[in-house]
């Protein structure tokens, strides 16, 4: 069958993933005696469509996975969305123009899942646009009863090994948000401030200077420190401060870790400006003094300071100190603030009940784990030591929202005891549920916990949460083969995912890690809203199409990132429509012609199959070792050699076949037939709909696959090391002669009268450079001068 003049992706790429999920092309068959290849896809956020980040990293885990389906591999790669998460809830606010906190909790949750089921589906299809082979069939949210119920286990089995405990104490807090947030989900921020110099009165007489930028906590004041080296302030260790405007003391203690170069040395406790705090509130056991509320504003404790937000009372505070002549001096700073990663908003330290994994005390098991996992590439794998090296606190996994997965917790109201859920019952929702038994006191009064788990205690079981899909073959399943990821996750999701397969099962979630960069934008800044420079795919794949977007993706290594340029979707374009242009001609020279397993090759048939052996070999341990890039980029290059120069050299045997014996016909197009099959094989995992197109108008009758994405990876076949180095040189000296042309404003096809080639070895191919290069008559001589190639030397006459 002939292909069409040209290409037309809008039509095609639609038709195609049509087709494939139609017959099933990438449907996992648990029953398989092929050897499995297990991915732990990520689940996507649903918190609006997908960005450029996504169609970015979701390629390159896509071209891995349809590797090792044509390799002939059984291939499990589900697909699931996340979906229980703050961005979602914040998602589905937006869309119904509602306040989560307004609503009782189960119309809200109510409403979560009813807009959830309606715009998944178009959420999803973003992925299948993009060309992703997921067994759409194996699909899996993380909000409904099979991953709850996961979930739940997960909480209760850490709770029965006491990892798990619920405790009131100072901890992290959005007041945006309005919930606690765990040591992975800050970070840090360069803000502009003020260090204000505060005169503080003494019980002995002197004042001491105190600088802080946070003087709008001066009422939760509850010690001043300062180091004990510091021979400045030895005589007021013992004393006592007054605290302006609030008329109460705080005593001044000793404390080694103050630092004598910040500020003046002195320093005042307040609970809780700062991590710090708290942890001074252990090691020194101070009192408590809370003044502020859950949405950031300052309570009673904080006298005429009551209701403002914490920024305005620090504007206020400053300017009554000032006013009061209790200001030394102010100076600008700039430091790192603490934010929460979601929305940005400054960290306070509330003091809270709240339900932590106990895992301080396993840094050392989880390091190890690390060590284990091949890290592809493997500098990420700092990224993960380094996060464990710098924990500080056990993870706090419950989060005060409406939205998400409930723990399978009770009180009872008599005598206080923790009532967990029984496993077989899951999963279970508090709010509506109740136990199925009295508390052992024999009281039957309980408190629901209205808490639900953060979402990540939830995304860290996409492991055992996709094998569990399938029980009969769980084993076999997990652990996984691969775990791709995007680098910016690997402290929430990559380490997380570690640290419960551990706590559970005593063994890593996956063999291999493989970590992608982020896309950029062309000016190789991060993408934003607020910066205005947000490219979004689906634009890009309307302009374009899905495979030049892929194409692009496939241009960074492994873990870097990339910059967008349209450039590059340009060449995607391109490389495109040359493969196009390149079947059609080999298509129409194969009109006749019937695949058979071997040939009588001529010499310059062998070159070309020895660079496709090449290039096979090249492609194939790329991809077995997760380098994408490496892959595509040895692919192009037979590519070009394939069009450039072989395409050009054949001409002349398709043309003038009755100057040629059957065999050397034979010879031709056997070698067109592999090398253009092997060709779009190789291109498929990176560009699957241009790919399929082809092979289906003409590779598909004679081969036995459905589909170009089920067929069998090309195997590297026989060299010929002594035609290749006949036909490279072949190639320099038809190299050479189109520049010459060029540089003589030329037609390629005007013909030059002599040429003179001072190379006796390139005689067996002196007829190839001849029909190829349209000269009259060639000759073997000793020259001097002339043009010069790395292996001869020409004289031209034209």
């Amino acid at each position: 069958m002939e292909l069409s003049e040209r290409y037309n992706p809008k039509e095609s790429e639609a038709r195609w993933q049509q087709f494939w999920e139609d017959e099933g092309i990438y449907r996992f068959n648990p029953a398989s005696p092929k050897s499995l290849f297990t991915i732990d896809t990520p689940p996507p956020t649903v918190s609006g469509k997908m960005h450029i980040g996504h169609s970015f990293s979701y390629s390159h885990q896509d071209f891995v996975a349809r590797f090792h389906r044509m390799n002939g591999e059984n291939v499990f790669y589900p697909f699931g969305t996340d979906d229980n998460g703050l961005a979602t809830e914040r998602l589905i606010e937006k869309e119904n123009r509602v306040r989560s906190t307004e609503m009782s909790r189960e119309k809200f949750i109510d409403l979560c899942l009813k807009t959830l089921e309606r715009i998944r589906p178009g959420f999803v299809a973003d992925w299948k646009r993009l060309g992703m082979s997921c067994d759409w069939t194996i699909f899996y949210s993380t909000i409904n009863d099979h991953c709850r119920s996961i979930s739940q286990k997960s909480f209760i089995e850490l709770y029965k090994k006491d990892r798990v405990y619920r405790k009131r104490k100072p901890f992290m807090w959005c007041p945006e948000c309005r919930t606690a947030i765990a040591q992975v989900e800050m970070k840090d921020k360069e803000k502009q401030s003020k260090l204000v110099y505060i005169k503080f009165d003494t019980s002995i007489g002197e004042k001491i200077i105190i600088a802080t930028t946070r003087p709008e906590m001066m009422a939760a004041c509850v010690a001043v420190y300062v180091n004990p080296a510091d021979a400045r302030y030895k005589k007021f260790i013992g004393g006592k401060a007054k605290i302006p405007f609030f008329n109460r003391e705080a005593p001044i203690h000793p404390n080694p870790t103050v630092d004598i170069n910040f500020g003046t040395g002195a320093v005042y406790h307040c609970t809780f400006g700062d991590m710090t705090d708290a942890e001074w509130v252990d090691t020194f056991k101070t009192d408590v003094i809370e003044i502020l509320n859950k949405d950031g504003t300052l309570n009673e404790k904080a006298g005429k300071y009551k209701g403002m937000k914490a920024k305005d009372a620090r504007n206020a505070i400053t300017g009554d100190l000032e006013k009061a002549g209790l200001v030394e001096k102010i100076e600008p700073i700039t430091h790192v603030v603490n934010v929460h990663e979601r929305c940005e908003t400054d960290i306070e330290i509330l003091q809270t009940e709240q339900w932590f994994i106990r895992y301080l005390d396993l840094k050392e098991k989880f390091l190890e784990a690390g060590n284990k996992l091949n890290w592809h590439p493997g500098y990420m794998k700092n990224r993960y030591d380094n996060w464990i090296y710098g924990l500080k606190w056990d993870w706090s996994i419950s989060r005060q929202r409406h939205f998400g997965v409930p723990f399978p917790v009770w009180y009872c109201k008599k005598c206080y005891a923790t009532i967990v859920a029984g496993e077989k019952h899951l999963p279970v929702d508090p709010l509506v549920d109740r136990p199925l038994k009295k508390c052992d006191c024999g009281s039957d009064d309980f408190e629901p916990e209205k808490d639900v788990m953060d979402t990540w205690a939830t995304s860290s079981l996409t492991p055992q949460i996709a094998a569990a899909l399938f029980p009969k073959i769980h084993d076999k399943l997990y652990p996984m083969d691969l775990r791709p990821q995007a680098h910016d996750i690997i402290t929430f999701w990559l380490f997380n995912t570690v640290v419960k397969s551990q706590m559970h099962n005593n063994i890593n979630p996956w063999k291999d890690v493989m970590i992608s960069g982020w896309a950029l934008d062309p000016h190789g800044k991060k993408m934003s809203k607020s910066r205005g420079n947000v490219v979004e795919p689906q634009a890009v794949m309307e302009k374009y199409s899905a495979d030049a977007l892929r194409f692009w993706a496939a241009g960074s290594k492994l873990g870097e990132d990339l910059p967008y340029q349209e450039k590059d979707l340009v060449t995607g374009s391109k490389t495109i429509t040359k493969l196009w242009n390149a079947s059609r001609f080999v298509i129409m020279s194969l009109a006749d012609y019937r695949p058979k397993d071997t040939a009588k090759l001529e010499i310059t048939d062998k070159w070309l199959l020895t660079k496709l052996n090449r290039a096979v070999t090249a492609s194939t341990d790329a991809f077995k070792v997760y380098e994408y890039a490496a892959a595509k980029s040895s692919t192009e290059k037979f590519f070009w050699n394939f069009t450039d120069y072989y395409l050009e050299i054949v001409k002349d045997r398709l043309y003038n076949s009755q100057n040629y014996s059957p065999a050397a016909m034979e010879s031709a197009r056997y070698t067109l037939y592999t090398a253009l099959l092997s060709i779009l094989k190789l291109f498929a995992p990176v560009m699957p709909h241009a790919t399929e197109e082809i092979y289906q108008m003409f590779f598909r009758q004679f081969e036995k696959s459905k589909s170009i994405h089920v067929s069998r990876w090309p195997a590297s076949g026989e060299a010929y090391q002594e035609e290749e180095r006949l036909g490279d040189m072949a190639v320099e000296i038809i190299s050479a002669l189109r520049k010459y042309k060029t540089s003589k404003s030329m037609s390629m096809n005007k013909e030059l009268e002599r040429v003179v080639i001072d190379n006796n070895a390139i005689k067996p191919l002196a007829d190839v450079i001849k029909t190829t290069m349209k000269i009259k008559q060639i000759d073997f001589a000793h020259i001097e001068g002339g043009i010069e190639t790395e292996n001869s030397r020409l004289e031209v006459y034209d």
